[in-house]
């Protein structure tokens, strides 16, 4: 991929891209598997065909592009290793990618970090530091850190090569479904369904896609209908991968390709985290229930639909199952 992120007519990312982040990642992912669930299609309505990340290397799709990212720098940005900020899923990704390739780490998270997420990113070998838990004090502890070490920045969604390599889950659904009306994707900083958006409508131009978000961080929704980027005030979801605002370059992808965003509530997203896990017998983390619970909460009509679901992770701190409270 060019190293040019804009260009006079906007944002470029395309299929051509998504394909081959695909070939790059491809030694060091799981090809997912897509399930089904006819209890989960009786309540719906519709036919849904789960893309199961939960079951992707590090517990989610965020494998995909950071090994993209990692694994398409140079010998010299990769010199001094790779640095980012993160809630758990990306650090831990970023975290493998790098031990894959054999360089240093350092990832900030985050104080009130889910223990489970904490964990698996000192597991893969980071440098872990942490700070006080707001983008503002991510984005400050990172750049003291790239100031000491050196490091590349990896971006947790902003960056056209992590919306590549998170595009490719698509390619391998729709590879096995490719009669889906639909596709639902959580929306959380922008970068999953910016690549995905852009490897549906590629493969297959009348192919819906449709964000999922929580009501109470609904910064993705309102900067779709308004056009101008609205950003995140410290939202207090379950669903804590969603918590991010929107990144420019993934904003001016979502404008181009994502034909809506709807929104769900707390509850709906406990309650259909519960319900996979009792219906379909897998583990699921609240981000990857939203899209679930829109189809359940008929926010996202599914009546006469083939829907594919990213299901996006299932990293879960089991002490803390919100339905336990």
């Amino acid at each position: 991929m060019s190293d040019a992120a804009r260009s006079a007519g906007g944002v470029s990312l395309t299929l051509a891209d998504v394909r081959e982040a695909h070939a790059r990642i491809r030694p060091y992912i799981h090809r997912t598997p897509v399930m089904t669930s006819a209890t989960l299609d009786e309540l719906a309505g519709g036919q849904l065909y789960f893309k199961c990340e939960n079951f992707q290397k590090i517990g989610a799709f965020k494998a995909r592009g950071a090994h993209n990212a990692v694994f398409a720098l140079t010998p010299q940005e990769a010199a001094h290793g790779v640095a980012t900020h993160s809630s758990g899923n990306h650090g831990a990704a970023v975290a493998l990618a790098a031990r894959s390739r054999g360089i240093p780490a350092y990832v900030v998270m985050p104080s009130n970090v889910a223990a489970v997420k904490k964990e698996a990113v000192a597991r893969y070998g980071a440098q872990v530091t942490f700070c006080e838990p707001s983008l503002a004090a991510r984005e400050r502890t990172v750049e003291q850190l790239l100031a000491a070490t050196h490091a590349y920045f990896v971006h947790p969604y902003n960056d056209l090569r992590v919306m590549a390599g998170q595009g490719t889950s698509v390619l391998e659904l729709l590879e096995e479904v490719p009669d889906l009306d639909v596709i639902v994707c959580p929306v959380g900083g922008g970068g999953q369904i910016a690549g995905v958006a852009v490897a549906a409508k590629g493969v297959k131009p009348g192919i819906r896609v449709i964000g999922a978000e929580p009501a109470a961080a609904d910064d993705a929704r309102r900067s779709l209908q308004s056009g101008t980027r609205v950003m995140a005030n410290d939202p207090q979801t379950i669903a804590d991968g969603l918590r991010a605002s929107l990144g420019d370059l993934s904003f001016a992808l979502i404008r181009e390709h994502v034909d809506d965003i709807v929104t769900v509530s707390e509850a709906a997203i406990v309650s259909a985290m519960r319900r996979v896990w009792e219906v379909m017998k897998i583990v699921i983390e609240p981000s990857s229930a939203v899209p679930v619970a829109a189809l359940l909460e008929g926010a996202l009509p599914a009546a006469g639909r083939r829907i594919g679901v990213i299901l996006s992770g299932g990293n879960v701190d089991t002490d803390r199952l919100p339905w336990l409270k």
